[in-house]
C-alpha cells in the first residue's frame, strides 16, 4: 500500500486478530507481536489503524512502568501517526485522538528524560517528534544518528554524486563511497555547526539531548545541522537539508 491508499476496512476476524496482538505485546515479552503489529498496522496496512484500540492500547502501554514496552509502544504510535496524516493529507486521525496523543506525548517526554541507553533516547527523540507531528522526516533523521551515517545525494541539480556522511565512531566525514575510513578512502571532514549559531530544531534537539545528559547525541546534532562537503564536486551543503529533502 503506498502512502496515498485508503485505510482499508476492518471485518471481525481483522480486529480481533488486532485485539490478541496487543494484548500480547501489552505483556513486554512478546517480540514477535511486536514485529507482526508493525508488520500489519504500518508497512502492509492491513489492520486500519483507526481501528478504536490501537491509539489508547498503545497509551496504557506507554503509560506503564515497563520501560522496553513504552518505548516500543511509543515508536509504533508516532510512526503510525506520521504515516496517517501522509496518507489522508490532513491532521484528521491525530485530531480525533488529540487526548491519546497528548497523552502519549507526555509519556515520551518522561522517559526521555529518564532513558540512559543512547540508541533508545535516540528513537524516543524520534518518538516525540512523530507524535507532535510538525516534521515528517524525524524517522531519517534520527536513523542515521543511530547508524551513525546518512546516504545522501549531493544538491547539485545535475545530479553530482551520492555521498556518505559519517556521524560516529568512525570518525565526522564525508565519502563517495559507504566505507570505513580506516581503510583508507578519501575523506572530507564534516563542518559542524557551532552550538551558539543553532535554531529553530537543531536548537531544540541539541538543549534536549545537553540538558538530559546524552552529551554524545548533543556532539553528533551540531554535525547533523552541520555542513558536509562532496568529495566529487567540493560543493558544501547542509546535512539536515539533505536528509529533509530526501524525505519529501
Amino acid at each position: 500500500m503506498t502512502s496515498s491508499s485508503p485505510l482499508l476496512p476492518t471485518n471481525d476476524a481483522d480486529s480481533g486478530r488486532l485485539t490478541a496482538l496487543l494484548d500480547r505485546a501489552a505483556t513486554g515479552r512478546d517480540d514477535r507481536a511486536w514485529s507482526e503489529l508493525w508488520t500489519e498496522l504500518y508497512h502492509n496496512g492491513s489492520l486500519d489503524v483507526s481501528h478504536p484500540r490501537v491509539l489508547p492500547a498503545l497509551m496504557n502501554m506507554a503509560e506503564d512502568d515497563d520501560a522496553d514496552t513504552a518505548a516500543a509502544a511509543l515508536h509504533l504510535a508516532g510512526a503510525l501517526l506520521v504515516q496517517a496524516d501522509r496518507r489522508h493529507e490532513t491532521r484528521t486521525l491525530r485530531d480525533r485522538h488529540a487526548p491519546e496523543v497528548a497523552r502519549l506525548l507526555a509519556a515520551a517526554n518522561r522517559w526521555r528524560s529518564v532513558t540512559t541507553d543512547r540508541n533508545g533516547y535516540c528513537h524516543l527523540l524520534e518518538a516525540v517528534l512523530n507524535l507532535e507531528g510538525d516534521i515528517h522526516w524525524a524517522e531519517d533523521l534520527i536513523w542515521g544518528i543511530v547508524s551513525e551515517e546518512y546516504e545522501l545525494e549531493c544538491p547539485d541539480p545535475d545530479g553530482c554524486a551520492e555521498v556518505w556522511v559519517l556521524i560516529g565512531e568512525r570518525g565526522f566525514c564525508s565519502t563517495s563511497e559507504e566505507c570505513d575510513p580506516s581503510d583508507g578512502a578519501e575523506t572530507l571532514p564534516l563542518r559542524p555547526a557551532a552550538p551558539d549559531t543553532l535554531d529553530g530544531l537543531g536548537r531544540r534537539l541539541y538543549e534536549l539531548a545537553l540538558a538530559d545528559r546524552h552529551e554524545d547525541v548533543a556532539h553528533a546534532l551540531t554535525h547533523v545541522f552541520g555542513e558536509a562537503t562532496c568529495p566529487q564536486c567540493e560543493r558544501r551543503f547542509s546535512v539536515a537539508g539533505q536528509v529533509a529533502a530526501r524525505s519529501d
